[in-house]
């Protein structure tokens, strides 16, 4: 099973020289560009652990490559992911998201079923990572 989130997720994994290119593009645009890494990829587990602060003193993408292979190396066996945030209006809004890194084995999830009263019937996604403590998921 391969995880597709964000951009890009149906395509083959990016070069790093592909992943250069996008990080230029964004700060061509005037974004901040921030990289995530997580062991739960859980599609509404929005709180991935930052690596670092986001760039937004960066104009050069080779300063990015440097903390995205970092994190890396930091972070293996883990999703990494690239963002890019647009301030321009005031707030921060996510304009850019892409994986670029992902464990040998993606896990998968399962569809877990909960009968409540009346015949009521819930639904609910799990990760089969978290069947593991943090730290031993991958």
């Amino acid at each position: 099973m391969r995880l597709t989130q964000g951009q890009f997720s149906f395509l083959p994994d990016l070069t790093d020289d592909e992943i250069k290119q996008q990080i230029t593009y964004a700060l061509g645009q005037g974004w901040a560009v921030a990289i995530e890494s997580t062991d739960d990829p859980h599609p509404r587990n929005t709180y991935w652990d930052m690596w670092g602060t986001p760039m937004f003193d960066i104009a050069d993408a080779a300063g990015v490559m440097m903390e995205v292979k970092a994190c890396r190396k930091a972070n293996k066996g883990r999703y990494v992911k690239v963002l890019a945030f647009d301030a321009s209006k005031g707030f921060e809004s996510i304009r850019m998201s892409f994986i670029i890194d992902r464990p040998a084995e993606e896990k998968g999830f399962e569809l877990v079923r909960a009968e409540g009263p009346g015949r009521q019937v819930n639904y609910t996604v799990r990760s089969y990572a978290t069947e593991k403590p943090i730290g031993a998921r991958y």
